[in-house]
């Protein structure tokens, strides 16, 4: 019934030209087990690792976190009480008393001494393999990691899902890539198309503007990594063509946060492909703990979304938006929105959010070509011919001039910024900028604003 219900939501929202995808993306769901059982392997080896992440998924909140090893996740010493609202500083410390408690006691058990031990020294131990080494415990003291809780934050996400799950799953499909792989987002963005990360990931699939680039419109108008229909059909592609290369789904997935020469270095570095060996012995510079547990993470949340009744509970997805996507034959403002259709620029945004904030504040036109979700629960009867429905002196044929600024000698990035009422971070964006410290003496700036330079 499910399925059904996905195929309906999908006609209804994409047309009658997607009904074969969406075929297909139902004979390929109903051989999911064997398709997962084949392509998506689960070395007994990794299991810990895999109930690890479902746990931190569905048991775990924000609140609380588990100190653990940070190469065998099977090993948990303890659950941290986090105060709640704390700021980076104050969980530090917390993290920093909780480690150094262990470290004692792992260096301590190194020693040998393995008889007269004081219960929590013997607890500790039951924690390893028996007859575990010296040496390995004495890793282990230089391993110890905290993991916040993530399960108020997944429980969000299962929920915000339904909002673009047929259209994943169709997307996966059509790009052949296993449709487990729908619950990726679960473990990049929880759902969120409006996440940043630290390193400029952006959007429901965690596109760097680098790799996005290669699949995606991303200008100083148009960002489609924060649109998860467009982001989502890319994502579907990139992963296939990682799977192409590597020729192995789980070094596909880990590539996706890894990169396709970062995996192809540690097959060639471990002579395998074996990804139990790879997140075990591999010691690649930056394959650090996100890197090594992409995999992991991704199982673990494969497994809570197909069966949610059994980890979440009675939650169930949101309903997809009604709405129509319309290829837009001219500029239009905004504003021309706004006054034409009656719906407010909020909502527009909401079913538009691959539209960068010159749009919204005016400074911009929505662009010519660009494909623009129309919230259709919203228009009324007469407007069902949605482009005749723009009065014909709303219909631009150019996209509003640009701005720039020459740089002066004595200029910096935050002086322009002042002057010209924006943020050092637009005009980074707006600009390619590699580095916000270096711009050159003559050199043009687009500013994040129309009219006549000055």
């Amino acid at each position: 019934m499910q399925a059904v219900d996905s195929l309906h939501a999908v006609v209804n929202a994409r047309g009658s030209a997607r009904f074969t995808v969406v075929l297909v993306w139902l004979l390929w769901s109903l051989s999911g087990v064997a398709v997962c059982a084949q392509d998506l392997p689960r070395p007994p080896g990794l299991e810990p690792d895999i109930a690890f992440w479902r746990r931190i998924f569905t048991e775990i909140d924000a609140e609380h976190g588990l100190l653990h090893d940070n190469r065998y996740l099977g090993v948990v010493y303890d659950t941290l009480d986090l105060p709640p609202g704390a700021g980076t500083r104050e969980l530090n410390r917390v993290y920093d008393k909780a480690r150094n408690h262990y470290r004692q006691i792992l260096l301590q058990l190194a020693k040998g001494n393995r008889k007269q031990l004081n219960r929590e020294q013997a607890r500790v131990l039951r924690l390893w393999p028996k007859g575990v080494s010296s040496a390995e415990l004495r890793r282990a003291a230089d391993r110890l990691r905290v993991q916040q809780g993530m399960a108020d934050r997944f429980r969000a996400g299962f929920v915000r899902s339904g909002l673009w799950m047929a259209h994943i799953r169709s997307s996966l499909a059509e790009a052949g890539v296993p449709a487990a792989l729908a619950a990726l987002p679960h473990v990049e963005s929880s759902f969120d198309p409006g996440v940043y990360s630290l390193v400029g990931a952006s959007g429901l699939w965690q596109f760097t503007r680098a790799t996005g680039k290669h699949y995606l419109t991303i200008d100083y108008v148009v960002d489609e990594r924060r649109d998860p229909f467009i982001s989502s059909e890319a994502a579907a592609r990139l992963l296939r063509d990682n799977y192409d290369k590597l020729d192995s789904w789980p070094l596909a997935i880990t590539a996706y946060n890894h990169g396709i020469t970062g995996m192809r270095r540690a097959v060639r570095t471990l002579g395998t492909k074996d990804i139990e060996k790879i997140v075990r012995n591999y010691e690649g510079r930056s394959f650090g703990f996100a890197s090594r547990n992409f995999y992991v993470a991704f199982l673990a949340a494969a497994d809570i979304d197909a069966n949610p009744s059994r980890y979440l509970g009675k939650l169930k997805r949101e309903a997809p938006r009604q709405e129509m996507v319309v290829t837009l034959p001219h500029y239009v403002s905004v504003k021309a929105l706004e006054k034409s259709f009656g719906i407010p620029a909020a909502v527009w945004r909401e079913h538009n959010p691959a539209l960068l904030d010159v749009v919204w504040q005016g400074a911009k036109h929505v662009p010519k070509g660009f494909g623009l979700r129309v919230p259709t629960a919203k228009l009324k009867a007469q407007q069902a011919d949605f482009l005749a429905a723009i009065p014909a002196s709303f219909r631009l044929q150019a996209q509003s001039p640009d701005r720039y600024h020459k740089v002066q000698a004595g200029d910096a990035l935050s002086v322009i910024a002042r002057r010209y009422d924006t943020t050092v971070s637009e005009l980074v964006a707006w600009n390619s900028l590699n580095d916000k410290h270096r711009i050159r003496i003559g050199q043009m700036l687009r500013l994040p604003q129309s009219g006549q330079s000055p």
